[in-house]
């Protein structure tokens, strides 16, 4: 036999290392770039957090090299129908919130039903199981609820508001009950348009200035967080403000000790996770969790992390 030449040598690893990629072939990575996501989420466009979801989607788009096709609408029958519209287009999986359920569960069925794996994300932990999701990425709203009430009772809350700013949203519903029940004392429902600021901002002053007792606000989204500093000023009430979810803004607002904290679910992994999860199922056949949901928080943001933090949120991923 003839002894490979050098030349030889390289140039036939070369095209070995060619035909490989991260899974093994070539063939893989074809595959792979004809794979088509849908997210689909009750998310209202422009918002700093579903922003940060989309961010999160389009990396693993990117280091997958796959297709994601995103939508959202707040409305659950519209929901719906996105999702109806990616089983038509037989999208290869599906990644969807769940705020809720009655609204988009037989919708989720129906994806389940046609062979399309479906993963949901940050609302649908409680129903996620029984409409057939492979697992659900996000945070336990039991569990958040449950650490941020102890928190508020180390703080000395007493008598509360936790504002919600989307009425009818399961997820939030269970984070008011959650941490009203480890914080003790009162932490009345206040009920808001969040997508009105000005509304949102006059109705927090107002339940200020009628109780001067009040003296803590919890929001439930992180830009409401800022509504509520700024109704805590203009009534001159003495309420601190804590609140879920984070942005920039309020991270400066913890450095400067207008708010006490933020829960941080990580949205941008939220997106991120959930397209994982569809990928390796499509390339491997993997259940990633095994049925079990895949937690992205809670986590604490704090005086003494906000600093470095704060280089991440305003990149738009914390």
């Amino acid at each position: 036999m003839k002894k490979l030449s050098l030349v030889g040598i390289v140039a036939t690893l070369a095209m070995v290392l060619a035909a490989c990629s991260g899974t093994g072939t070539s063939k893989d990575t074809d595959s792979a770039k004809k794979l088509t996501f849908a997210v689909i989420t009750h998310g209202q466009p422009g918002d700093a957090f579903w922003d940060r979801v989309k961010s999160g989607a389009e990396q693993a788009r990117d280091d997958y090299g796959v297709t994601v096709k995103y939508s959202a609408d707040p409305d659950p029958s519209k929901q719906a129908q996105l999702i109806a519209g990616a089983v038509a287009e037989k999208v290869d999986g599906i990644a969807v919130t769940v705020a809720n359920p009655d609204g988009v569960g037989p919708a989720i069925k129906k994806a389940v039903a046609a062979g399309i794996p479906v993963v949901t994300f940050n609302s649908g932990v409680e129903v996620y199981k029984s409409l057939g999701a492979i697992t659900h990425v996000g945070q336990s709203e039991q569990i958040a609820g449950t650490a941020a009430g102890e928190r508020l009772k180390a703080l000395g809350w007493k008598n509360a508001l936790c504002v919600n700013q989307d009425p009818g949203n399961t997820a939030l519903e269970i984070r008011c009950a959650a941490t009203a029940k480890a914080m003790g004392g009162k932490l009345a429902n206040l009920q808001v348009d969040g997508t009105d600021d000005s509304q949102v901002t006059s109705t927090i002053t107002s339940k200020l200035q009628a109780d001067k007792s009040i003296d803590g606000v919890l929001t439930l989204g992180g830009q409401y967080a800022l509504d509520a500093v700024s109704a805590v000023k203009s009534s001159g009430s003495s309420a601190q403000v804590a609140t879920f979810d984070l942005s920039a803004d309020v991270v400066k607002g913890i450095q400067d000790d207008a708010i006490q904290f933020a829960i941080d679910q990580q949205p941008y992994v939220q997106g991120f996770q959930s397209i994982t999860v569809l990928y390796l199922k499509a390339i491997n056949g993997n259940d990633v969790g095994g049925g079990e949901p895949v937690y992205s928080g809670p986590a604490f943001v704090t005086k003494e992390n906000a600093d470095a933090i704060l280089k991440f949120a305003k990149n738009g991923t914390r």
